[in-house]
């Protein structure tokens, strides 16, 4: 029908279209009576800042064109990373963003889920305390659902890069899992093997066994390059497999330690009794900021020890890197209605320095009208 919109039939005429229209109108005004300042960022960015900043498998679903000028663009699968780049090239610290708008995600052949919808959001970037921030970004989004019914769930992935940073094994083999925490059946293969390597084939074990000379030799009697590595590139790969090869298995405490600590779920105030249990000395900052959370949460009237909690919670978010939270419809049938979380390292990818402390949150209001009618 030409009249549905996500999740809410006849949205785009009539009625309908005047009840979203409204729905928008005053999540905007709550997000502006926090002191945001509307913006409103590009539609189209470039595929290659999606590759860069959200991973691969958010642009795999994005819709990708080709400019003759520009080359290949993206229609902004989220408002995330254009508005905090809207900041970072000319924003000043501290400051506050609302926004509302079209987001477009390319879905499997025979989806229900909708390739194009609205969301409307704010984001909090440049401020001194991150517990607070984290705990208002929070409490701001479920204001902005209007008392629908929700499920909340959070989660902290600053606790799981705590985690990963306390194994004692090879950085390389730290920076794997770093780089796969948002992929988890790819996370536990790498933890797998790291703690019970699979012994090398007899050609990949003679290739690393050789010297440097040897392998140039063995390069240039393969003949010809294809595709756009060189010998140095395949030199420098040989020479880290080889160094990966000869580094000891991880140890099963190792292993023990950081599957104990992403399995943790339950309250808020019970899980993180049993993380300070499980702890390193590595993972107590983090664990530090998440009780400050708890706190500024509790500040607010939030029941916050009773907040469901789960330490894998966001490993599908590839740009979150601290707290995390989602607000799940009691409706069967719907998206998340709204949700958010810390994203700092994404703000230092798009600036020259240091980047800047971030926080922020989406609401769906397509689905959200959906859930109230």
């Amino acid at each position: 029908m030409a009249a549905a919109r996500a999740y809410l039939p006849g949205g785009r005429i009539g009625a309908g279209l005047e009840a979203l229209t409204a729905l928008r109108a005053r999540i905007m005004a709550r997000f502006m009576d926090a002191g945001a300042e509307p913006v409103e960022p590009e539609t189209l960015i470039s595929a290659d800042l999606l590759l860069d900043l959200y991973g691969e498998d958010i642009r795999a679903r994005a819709y990708i064109l080709h400019d003759p000028v520009e080359g290949e663009l993206a229609l902004r699968p989220d408002f995330t990373v254009p508005v905090a780049r809207l900041h970072m090239e000319g924003g000043a610290a501290p400051a506050r963003y609302a926004y509302e708008g079209l987001v477009w995600r390319r879905q499997a052949p025979g989806s229900a889920r909708p390739a194009e919808y609205l969301q409307a959001g704010i984001e909090l970037i440049g401020g001194a305390d991150p517990a607070a921030e984290e705990a208002e970004a929070f409490t701001l989004i479920e204001g902005a659902l209007m008392g629908v019914e929700t499920r909340a769930m959070t989660g902290d992935l600053s606790i799981a890069f705590a985690a990963i940073a306390a194994l004692r094994t090879t950085e390389p083999r730290r920076a794997a899992l770093r780089r796969h925490l948002w992929r988890p059946a790819r996370f536990q293969a790498l933890l797998d093997r790291f703690a019970a390597p699979p012994p090398p084939s007899p050609s990949r074990a003679r290739l690393l066994a050789m010297a440097e000379p040897a392998r140039r030799a063995e390069i240039a009697a393969a003949g010809g390059f294809v595709g756009a590595r060189g010998e140095a590139e395949i030199l420098g790969r040989l020479a880290v497999l080889a160094a990966e090869e000869a580094a000891p298995p991880l140890a099963a405490e190792e292993k023990a330690m950081i599957e104990a600590v992403l399995k943790v779920r339950g309250p808020s105030s019970e899980a993180l009794s049993r993380l300070r249990a499980l702890a390193r000395p590595e993972m107590a900052p983090a664990l530090d900021r998440m009780e400050r959370r708890l706190d500024a949460l509790a500040a607010r009237g939030v029941e916050a020890g009773a907040l469901p909690f789960d330490a894998a919670f966001g490993r599908n978010l590839e740009y979150y890197d601290g707290f995390v939270f989602e607000f799940r419809a009691a409706r069967p049938g719907l998206p998340p209605l709204g949700g958010g979380g810390r994203y700092d390292a994404l703000t230092a990818l798009l600036s020259t320095g240091p980047g800047e402390p971030a926080v922020g949150g989406i609401v769906r209001p397509e689905a959200l009208l959906a859930a109230s009618a």
